[in-house]
Parts: structure tokens; sequence; C-alpha cells
């Protein structure tokens, strides 16, 4: 592919392409000309002059990046506080449908119908935590077994992954950050997608990890104990309880079997009750004898007693926006829907900006050297372990996978960590979200606690086989190539990120759920042939890639096939065309607006590496073969000069 001019087109106060790694000394004659335009009567300055007009400058640069931390943290309290508030949206719009799925114990029993469950719960009420308490709270009653509750946390721990996917959607005004971010948001479906192939058909044949959580909850003494502080929610709940608040009970009540639940609301309104004791007189038909009661007596045949009978009475309505609102759930849900995702996007579109005003330059390459570095040789193997270690420490202070990885999907899009170091950040982050369920389940009561241990412990030996199976090899780290295809894809078609999210979330989970209930027949009858056809295929693409030749002719492409069958071009021409009144005919047919990966780059095959390393990470130097190549600059502003045009 040969190498073409990238059009540039910035403002005065931001010319400097230092982060791409260019030499400022090559665009010392463009910046010339912006000054110069400005100082052609005066051509010569005292040094005293110059040196005093850089000391302030270099002051009031430091007062503004010292401003740009607080105003981080602020948005990122605010990032915060939108995904909580979002997750109550969805519980309040979703939270009772869960109940009903949850409620019909015998699908259950099938592991795929349970997997799909699990995926379709959480990504309705957006919190791994609720769907995994109404499983501990199914096998505490005997409602459902240890064993059949496994596949339920498998399909919770896929449908948490959608939050950060969501969070990279607002990274989508820019490809090369976009394909970045979705990559990094993805990797995490793609572990978990990957282990439960594996691992799904391992449970069901041998009963493996419900055997090793039984074995290990058997060998300790347990004893109910205080729940762990949860350091995130200390800091964010006095804000977001003054605009919602839900009783949780009430989807587990629904999923018990409990209708009286069913016209309760969850939007909390008392928040504080109290017991009213009352003294009433019972008799009883029959003679008794009333010598040892203090309050007792005989009428005749009959006997009275005085009894202490205690009613809990509302005492306090709770302090929230929708307390005395008068709107049903669902109505409540959509508003709360709307506006947390209306600040969700500002709250992370800003941050992006702040992020990348902050590092660049060698802020950049400082952090890109802590986070992104290996140890050298040999104990390069390491890092990636260590990064896990950091990813389970984060989690298990801020007692959210969800928020962790969230966070850490704009930091992938503007390049500051790297698809491989963000690779195990997010498995130990899964490490994390299991320590703290542990310590959740230890602080269940007493009849809750061994079927609390055991979910608990499911969950946390699915993400170790999980690990053992994806990471400890680099072949085996399938997930991270996954990964960047989609992100390629992503960058390429913008909306196949819509199409990913209702495809994985939403359509085949429904799909396959509506056609388990059909039996085990159904589900050999169509999966048989599926699993079938997609082993074909990707064998057929690594051979067409890999050694073409012991193909036939006419599979060595896909090309005899129809277009919509082997390319989503038919699928973007459609898509395009009816999104045409929105867009910018001038930016659709901009032949200017490229996607820059090292694979469209024109270099050497020894500058590929370094070249890839760049892309990840856009504050690294370009090689010099790359960095040299010529660019073209539109400077704003340089029409007032009369100045020759770059």
């Amino acid at each position: 592919m040969s190498s073409r001019p990238i059009r540039i087109t910035t403002t005065e106060q931001n010319i400097s392409f230092n982060a791409a790694g260019h030499d400022p000394r090559k665009t010392s004659t463009a910046l010339d000309l912006v000054s110069g335009c400005h100082d052609q009567t005066s051509n010569t300055e005292a040094p005293t002059k110059i040196s005093e007009d850089r000391h302030k400058e270099m002051s009031s640069s430091l007062f503004i990046s010292l401003l740009r931390v607080p105003l981080l943290l602020l948005l990122l309290y605010g990032f915060v506080c939108s995904l909580d508030v979002l997750s109550s949206a969805f519980q309040l719009a979703g939270g009772k449908v869960a109940g009903d799925i949850f409620k019909d114990n015998a699908i259950l029993s099938n592991p795929v119908a349970g997997l799909m469950v699990g995926i379709l719960v959480t990504v309705l009420v957006q919190s791994s935590s609720t769907s995994t308490s109404i499983v501990v709270s199914l096998v505490s009653s005997g409602l459902l077994e240890v064993k059949s509750a496994v596949p339920i946390i498998m399909g919770s721990n896929i449908g948490t992954s959608v939050t950060n996917t969501i969070v990279a959607l607002m990274q989508a005004g820019e490809r090369n950050e976009f394909k970045r971010a979705f990559a990094g948001a993805t990797i995490h479906d793609c572990f978990n997608w990957l282990s439960v192939l594996v691992l799904l058909p391992l449970e069901v044949a041998s009963g493996l990890m419900s055997f090793l959580a039984r074995v290990t909850v058997s060998g300790f003494q347990l004893h109910s104990g205080d729940e762990a502080p949860e350091l995130l929610k200390t800091l964010t709940e006095p804000f977001t309880k003054l605009i919602i608040q839900l009783d949780k009970s009430v989807i587990t009540g629904i999923a018990l079997g409990d209708e009286s639940m069913r016209n309760h609301s969850l939007v909390k309104v008392w928040c504080k009750s109290s017991v009213f004791v009352s003294s009433v007189n019972v008799t009883a038909a029959a003679a008794q004898n009333c010598s040892a009661e203090l309050h007792c007596g005989k009428d005749s045949n009959l006997t009275w007693i005085i009894q202490n009978i205690s009613k809990p009475i509302n005492a306090e309505k709770c302090r929230h926006l929708f307390v005395d609102s008068g709107l049903s759930d669902l109505a409540v849900g959509l508003v709360l829907l709307a506006g947390s995702l209306m600040v969700l996007c500002s709250c992370l579109l800003l941050l992006v900006k702040v992020l990348n005003s902050l590092l660049k330059g060698q802020v950049a390459k400082v952090v890109e050297g802590v986070i992104n570095t290996d140890f050298p040789y040999p104990l390069g193997w390491l890092s990636g372990y260590l990064a896990m270690l950091m990813g389970a420490g984060m989690t298990f202070i801020i007692q959210s996978s969800s928020v962790f990885t969230s966070a850490m999907t704009p930091l992938i899009g503007i390049g500051v960590i790297s698809l491989n170091r963000a690779y195990p950040l997010t498995l130990g982050s899964n490490i994390g979200t299991t320590t703290t369920a542990i310590l959740a389940a230890l602080a269940s009561p007493r009849e809750k606690l061994p079927a609390a241990c055991q979910i608990a412990l499911c969950h946390f030996y699915f993400n170790i086989f999980g690990i053992l199976l994806w990471y400890p090899v680099p072949f085996t780290r399938l997930p991270i190539r996954m990964a960047t295809a989609l992100g390629e894809r992503t960058a390429k078609y913008r909306w196949f990120a819509v199409l990913y999210l209702l495809v994985c979330f939403l359509l085949l989970p429904c799909l396959v759920f509506g056609i388990s209930l059909a039996g085990w027949q159904a589900m050999v009858g169509v999966g048989a042939p599926f699993a079938a056809l997609t082993v074909f295929v990707l064998l057929v693409n690594l051979l067409q890639s890999r050694s073409p030749t012991h193909l036939p002719k006419t599979l060595r492409s896909w090309d005899f096939l129809p277009q919509w069958m082997h390319s989503l071009k038919p699928l973007d021409k459609l898509i395009t065309k009816t999104t045409a009144l929105c867009c910018s005919p001038a930016r659709l047919n901009d032949p200017d607006v490229v996607v820059v990966s090292p694979d469209t780059i024109n270099i050497k095959p020894e500058s590929k590496k370094q070249a890839e390393q760049w892309y990840d990470n856009p504050a690294l130097s370009l090689p010099e073969e790359i960095s040299s190549e010529p660019r073209v600059f539109r400077l704003r502003g340089l029409e007032r000069c009369n100045s020759t045009p770059l």
C-alpha cells in the first residue's frame, strides 16, 4: 500500500506533534510562520524579556495543569456515580422481569438455559452482585442446587462485562481511539465466552467446580462475620442516595415465588421503621391452669391471657428525588436511564479530553514506562502477573470490577495502557471481584452461609481456571487477538459496535434460551450443525491465511458466496444511506479521512514492532522512516498574516 499525506487541521494553541514522536525542529518553519506574523514590526527583543515571558508561560502552564487534577477527580466521581445510577435505572426497568425469569426453577436446571438466564438478568439489572444474591437465596432455600447455579454464575460473569462495552461507545468520535477502546472493552467479553465454551461442558460432565467449592466449604469451620467495607460506596452513596434508593428484596422475593412482592415498588419510600408493641387479650376455648401466669384469668369455661404483639411501623421516609413522585417503576427507570446516560457521556468525553491534555509528552512516556514496560530478561514473564495483582488489588479496594474496567477503557482508548497490558489487568479484576464476593458471602446469615460461600467459590474457581486456560502460554492468549479483530472491524464500521452489543448480550441469549426450552433434542438439532459450520469456517479461514495451496481453488477465498455472506459492505451501504441525513456529505466523501494503524503504514519489517508499539501508545516515538514522511498542515489564522499557506 502506498503512503499518502495526512491532512491535519488544528488551532494555534495546540500546534505540537511531540506526542506522536515528531522532532520539534522539523516543524519549526511552520511555527515561525505563525509567530512571525504577529511580530513583523519588532524582530529583536531583549533576552531578559524573552526569559520573563517564558517564565510566565511556564508558571501559567503549571497552574493550569494543577487545576486539571481536581477537575479529573471530579469527573471521575461523576462517572462512577452515573454508573451506579445507571444500574439502578436498569433494575427499575427490568428488575421484576429478572425475578420472573428466575422463578421457574425447572428451567434453571438446564445448564444452557441457566447460562443464558445469568446473561439476561445481569444485563437487565446491570449488576452481577444482584443476580448472584438471588442465586444464593434460591440455593439456600433449597429451590436450586449448587451444580445448577454454576452456569448462572458463568452467565453473570459474561453479562457484567456489558458495562465497559457501553462505555467504549462514548469514544466513537475518533476512529483510532474507538478502535483501541472497543478492543480493550471486549477483551473481557472474549475471555468470558472462551472460558464458558470450555468450562461449561466440563462442569456439566464432571461437576468439577461445584465439587471443589463443596470440599472447600466443608474443610473450614465457617462462621458468619461482618461484611467487608466498601470504600467506593462510602464515597458515592451520599450523592446517589439523594437521587434514588431501591428495595432489592422485591426482586429476590419475586424470584422465590412470593406473589405479594409483585405489587410492591422497587423505589424505597420508608428508610426507618420502629416496632410497636401492644398487649391484647387472647381467649382460649378450653380451660387452662393460670397458676403460673401473671396475666391470666378465667371466666366460667373460658381462659384469657394477655399477649404482647409486635408490629413494625414506618417511622421516617427516605430522602431522594422519587420518594413521592407517584410514577411507576418503569417510568422512574426510564427517566434515570436517560439522565445517567447523559451524565455518563458528558463525564467520559470530558475525562478523555482532560486525560489527553495531562498525559502527553514526557508524562505519557513516564506512565507508559510504569504500566506497559516489561521486566528485563529473563523476568519479563512476571510483568503480566504483577499487573494481575494490581488489577485484583484495585478491584478489591473499590469493590467493583465494572467500575475498574470501565475506568480503564478510556485510558486504553487514548493509548496510555496497551491492549497487552490491559488483558492481565482485566483478569486480575476478575479475581478481585470474586474475593469481595467471598467476603460478602462470609457476612451472610447462618442459614445462607454455606450456599453463599459455595456460589462465591464457584465464581472464584471459574476465573482461576479461565486464567490457566487463556494466559500462561502466549500462544493461548486468544482473547487479545479476538479483541483486536473486533476493534479493527469497529474502526471500519462504527455501527458494528451497536450490532455486537445487541447480538451478544440480547439476541443470542434470547434465541438460545428459547431453543433450550424445547429440550435437549432441539438443542442438539440446532446446536450441532451450527457448531460444525463454525469449526469449518474457522479452519478454512486459518488455511486461507497460512496455507491456501492445501485448499481447493474454490475455497481459497469466499468470493464464490454472495457478498452479504462474507462482507459487511452491503449492510454498511444500507446503514450509511439511512443515516445520511445525520452526517455531513463533505465528511462522508472526504478522501483524507483515514484510519492509521500499523498495517496501513508502509514501513520496513524491522520497524513493524516499533510502529505497533506507537499505535498502542501514541506518546511513544515513531520509527524514523515514518516520522520523516511528508505531512500536509493547514494552520488556522495564517490568512491574517498574508503568509504562504502550508
